[in-house]
């Protein structure tokens, strides 16, 4: 009996399509069709791989608004937003298409008596399995580095966005990749666990990357050391961001609204936690409930919309349980607090003041518009209240004192840290965390390193 998964548009909640999920045998044809295509791409030269780059930033900006469109139809991220992840996976092709080869180049190596050298060999088949707050972008980090080295893809993404799964498995033939070199599994939810367990133990899987929940990375590289294969885990976050009591407030609270609230507050990468000086946590507060009151709710496909709905009611079904559990473990709702009534998932955008270790909001991560707010009295109380977290994937702090900032971000512990200026993943620097937000790194040299063979050449003589 097959199985079939619908998409639901989270702004109405009405269906947008059905997929048929693949049984065992589809499964298993995907694999051997990926594992061939693999094969002749790691034989392919680079220049012509990277070529493909280039040709996949084109079709990317050409497809920009179709692509757009159904991200914001399937997972209901502002439409402009939408258009920026396009945009930003583009950019993204263009820089390894420029630098892929300066990085997967031999590297000499001085020896007495011998010729040596380092090279950057292709792995073959990458298993990812991706999540649905950035539908494409996510997908795009990961393989545009992973195909540029020689690998093939074999892609497991969220079934709420199973349309722009199978529309990136389309889009890398109409850019001139080989067929098969990035494969789309079609999977429902229950059985991903087992899938991905299989999977990860066949031998023509080579590694394996996550995106998503701690739980999932705990199965997934448990899995991967059964297997004695590598993965590399992005597994989210709860972000610090610092105020400290010289920053410029103004800019501390624009900035604090954007990091909280992009992609209406569903992204690992969001500031969550705000660790502000008690000297000016007042005014601060005061500026940063003011702007988050302005923010726009609703239709996604506004330009004027900031705050989309959540993905599917579950999360917001778990968010809302946070938010309550937080309020009777002490701390203070200054704005918002409740589902929005009527079709679709949304939910106010949410501050809560007096939070702390031991409040749910922050403690746990908190995905969607709920931002928590702490105070301390000094650097060492703002620095263990940032540390006091199982997490350490991003760290932003505020001051008109850089040197003070740098030497205060040297003390936590996270795989980023940006002074005055909201922590983004940019094709340049390496991405990823810390702690339980996981271990490896995308991007920049780091990521397209991740899944090769590093490998040792010794001539004598």
């Amino acid at each position: 009996m097959s199985t079939t998964i619908t998409t639901v548009n989270p702004a109405t909640g009405t269906e947008i399509a059905s997929y048929a999920a693949h049984d065992a045998d589809q499964v298993e044809a995907a694999v051997a069709a990926t594992h061939s295509a693999a094969t002749s791409w790691a034989a392919t030269p680079l220049d012509h791989r990277l070529s493909r780059l280039t040709t996949l930033a084109e079709t990317l900006r050409e497809r920009a608004d179709e692509y757009a469109a159904l991200i914001t139809q399937e997972m209901g991220k502002p439409l402009t937003e939408a258009v920026g992840e396009i945009e930003k996976s583009a950019v993204t092709a263009e820089y390894y298409a420029s630098e892929a080869e300066r990085i997967l180049a031999d590297e000499p190596v001085e020896v007495d008596g011998a010729r040596a050298w380092i090279g950057y060999e292709p792995l073959g088949v990458i298993y990812a399995v991706m999540p649905w707050n950035f539908p494409f972008w996510q997908v795009m980090r990961f393989a545009i580095p992973t195909l540029a080295a020689g690998n093939a893809v074999l892609l497991k993404h969220s079934p709420n966005v199973t349309g722009s799964a199978l529309a990136i498995e389309r889009l890398l033939v109409r850019a001139g990749f080989p067929a098969h070199l990035l494969t789309t599994l079609v999977v429902p939810e229950q059985d991903v666990p087992s899938t991905s367990e299989q999977l990860i133990a066949d031998p023509r899987i080579a590694a394996v990357t996550l995106t998503g929940s701690n739980r999932a990375g705990a199965a997934v590289g448990a899995a991967a050391g059964r297997a004695v294969k590598k993965a590399v885990l992005e597994l989210g976050g709860s972000d610090a961001f610092v105020v400290l009591a010289d920053a410029d407030l103004e800019a501390a609270s624009t900035a604090a609204v954007a990091a909280r609230f992009t992609n209406s507050g569903q992204s690992c990468v969001c500031a969550k936690r705000f660790l502000v000086a008690e000297p000016v946590a007042a005014e601060f507060t005061r500026l940063f409930v003011e702007k988050t009151r302005a923010l726009v709710v609703g239709d996604p496909t506004d330009p004027a919309t900031r705050i989309g709905p959540l993905a599917r009611e579950d999360l917001r079904n778990q968010l809302h349980t946070q938010v309550e559990k937080s309020i009777g473990q002490g701390a203070t709702l200054l704005v918002g607090g409740q589902p929005v009534e009527g079709p679709g998932t949304w939910y106010e955008p949410t501050v809560l003041s007096g939070t702390g270790p031991g409040v749910t909001a922050f403690d746990e991560e908190t995905f969607g518009p709920v931002a928590a707010i702490a105070t301390a009295a000094d650097d060492d109380g703002l620095i263990a209240l940032a540390d006091a977290s199982a997490y350490g994937l991003g760290l932003s702090i505020w001051s008109t004192d850089t040197d003070r900032a740098i030497s205060i971000a040297r003390r936590i512990t996270s795989g980023a840290a940006f002074v005055n200026a909201v922590v983004a993943s940019d094709p340049r620097l390496p991405f990823g965390g810390t702690k339980k937000s996981g271990h490896g790194r995308e991007l920049a040299t780091a990521g397209i390193r991740e899944f090769t063979t590093i490998r040792t050449y010794w001539v004598a003589g």
